[in-house]
């Protein structure tokens, strides 16, 4: 991609609106020649293609404008009957037609692959920026803005690019229609001209009215799509709690009120069409009229009544073109605002330019004073110390909220942390390479997310290199070998969308054999067994005792049955280490974790510690 194509920097001026606010979303916007510049910035790679563009588009209106011309002095040399004229006329009638064409189709289909090879830069500029982008924005953002931004929008500045060369088309032939108008009959040229303030009149009054309505129709529809994608998306507890007709009484407001903005905008948008085509026939009238005259008093000829004809014809389809491509322009400014905003959004997980990689390193982690929130003013950490020694299991176990996802996440370095340092190996996660990082760290996260793919491509999805050998070992490893060969295809299964046509049970065991393929020196552990039954449960257990051998494990549990065997035990609550030991020490201390264990509840998340019992157990540890 050229240097014009790259994303702005943070330092120059901030976008208009920010994802999370209405303003962001406006379906019109004006014109920012800051924002056009850096769009058209996108359009450096591809000068030849639009060069060539243009020139097709140029040599279209160009024989298009002659057409016209060429028919009146036709119909002038047969009613003289002039036959040699005429046959040559007739010869340049033929090849205007040929050339425009043939310009036409180039035009049409040059601009279209001009605009897809734009839009296909401008994609994998925000997919690879989206790439990048920290889990903390993630977090604060509506994942339908997203969206909307990579499709929606996106498409906004495709309509214009493949209209926008056709702009510079219509626009040359609003001026050379004119100038055969004037040029031909100076005194009718003028007169036919003189609708077209009128039209530019009408075009300024329609235009705010128009803004208003479109956006009233915009936020109509997003309301009623919203509401019935809800309804969709919950259809289980609407048929447990029977609120069918209630929710389509609910809908069918929302979609009436959609009806009644849709039609208020197809309204608005038709009514420039008879607008036009009665100045159309004004001029028309017009041109007849006193052109009729003129042709019964000898100063004009038949052929250059019907040359006028034609030309008012056709003069006022570029101007209704331009006016519909100024509402695409308007929109796809709107489009540029929002996608640019996503491209400014900082990367704050960077790496340093002297980052080195992880190799050949104990594998510990270790935290030193560690503060953390998500909104720093808010921390969910208080100063976190402790250390995972090599090949050591240690479970963090706490009430929800305690903060133990966040200490993963500092691991792997999806977040930075406010105070302290997070080491792994030895080395400070900000200063190895994000890549060697993710090599070294494997992860199995609560919510297993599986892409659509075979089952065997996802086992080997952080691991490309694996052989098939290597994704049957990890799947046997973690008992999913034998339900995969229960399905149609076995390993090449074809999984639907986050692997809806397999379990919640299955769709862990597979993630759980994606993160084992990649053989990690650190192996995290999120709650993997959550969603497993207890019967599927055992036999993880069993296999967890050799997969643990010869890799530094940290493990995420709620469930106390599954953190006994643990080295080490690190017990949080409200951001704290309260107390850490092995299962049998921190029974023999008395404190919080003998409390919830030996309590009616068989998961720490059942538990409300509070906050008023920390120093009495902080003390005992």
């Amino acid at each position: 991609m050229s240097e014009a194509a790259q994303p702005e920097p943070q330092a120059r001026r901030a976008p208009r609106a920010s994802l999370g606010s209405p303003e962001g979303d406006d379906v019109f916007g004006t014109f920012d020649a800051r924002v056009a510049r850096r769009f058209f910035g996108y359009l450096g790679p591809h000068r030849r293609m639009l060069a060539v563009t243009q020139v097709a588009v140029l040599c279209s209106a160009a024989a298009s404008v002659a057409m016209p011309r060429l028919i009146g002095l036709v119909v002038t040399r047969a009613a003289r009957h002039d036959t040699a004229l005429l046959n040559r006329t007739l010869e340049e009638f033929a090849i205007g037609a040929v050339l425009f064409i043939a310009a036409f189709f180039c035009g049409e289909w040059l601009s279209s692959r001009l605009a897809q090879r734009v839009i296909f830069d401008i994609r994998r500029a925000m997919f690879a920026h989206f790439q990048d982008i920290s889990l903390s924005f993630m977090d604060k953002t509506h994942v339908g803005r997203i969206m909307s931004r990579l499709q929606g929008d996106v498409n906004s500045l495709q309509e214009f690019l493949e209209s926008s060369t056709g702009a510079v088309g219509d626009f040359a032939t609003l001026i050379g229609i004119s100038v055969m108008l004037v040029s031909m009959d100076l005194r009718l040229g003028l007169l036919t001209l003189t609708v077209l303030p009128a039209l530019i009149g009408i075009r300024a009054i329609w235009l705010p009215h128009s803004k208003t309505s479109f956006r009233v129709a915009r936020d109509a529809s997003s309301t009623a799509n919203s509401a019935l994608a809800e309804n969709i998306n919950g259809v289980r507890t609407v048929q447990e709690t029977r609120r069918e007709q209630l929710n389509f009484e609910l809908y069918q407001e929302k979609a009436f009120e959609n009806f009644k903005a849709q039609t208020a905008a197809s309204w608005m948008s038709q009514i420039m069409v008879p607008t036009v085509d009665v100045l159309t026939g004004v001029a028309m009238a017009m041109v007849i009229l006193v052109g009729g005259g003129d042709v019964l008093a000898g100063r004009l000829d038949v052929g250059g009544l019907v040359a006028f004809v034609l030309y008012v014809l056709r003069f006022f389809e570029p101007v209704r073109m331009l006016s519909m491509q100024y509402t695409i322009m308007q929109r796809a400014m709107a489009a540029a605002h929002r996608i640019f905003e996503v491209l400014d959004v900082p990367v704050t997980i960077t790496e340093k330019p002297d980052a080195v990689a992880l190799q050949g390193f104990e594998p510990t982690v270790e935290f030193q004073d560690v503060t953390f929130g998500y909104d720093p003013a808010r921390p969910i950490l208080h100063d976190i110390s402790f250390k995972v020694r090599p090949r050591e299991v240690v479970a963090l176990v706490g009430p929800t909220g305690s903060g133990k996802t966040s200490i993963i996440a500092l691991t792997h370095r999806f977040y930075e942390v406010d105070a302290g340092r997070v080491l792994v190996g030895g080395h400070d996660v900000r200063d190895v390479t994000l890549d060697s990082l993710g090599r070294q760290i494997g992860m199995v996260l609560q919510e297993p997310f599986l892409f659509t793919g075979t089952i065997a491509e996802n086992i080997r999805y952080n691991t490309s290199a694996a052989t098939q050998d290597d994704i049957v070992a990890a799947a046997k490893a973690v008992s999913a070998h034998d339900f995969i060969l229960r399905l149609p295809e076995g390993y090449d299964t074809q999984l639907g969308q986050r692997g809806r046509n397999l379990s919640v049970g299955q769709r862990q065991l597979i993630s759980f054999a994606r993160a084992l393929v990649a053989d990690p020196q650190i192996l995290i552990l999120d709650e993997a067994t959550a969603n497993i039954d207890s019967f599927t449960e055992q036999a993880i257990q069993k296999a967890l005792k050799v997969l643990f051998a010869g890799r530094t494990c940290m493990v995420i549990a709620h469930r106390l049955a599954t953190i006994r065997d643990a080295d080490r035990i690190v017990v949080l609550n409200q951001g704290r280490i309260i107390e850490q030991g092995a299962h049998g020490q921190l029974m023999r201390k008395k404190g919080l974790y003998h409390r919830l264990y030996t309590s009616a509840h068989a998961s720490f998340d059942d538990q409300v510690v509070a906050a008023t019992g920390d120093a009495e157990f902080a003390s005992r540890t």
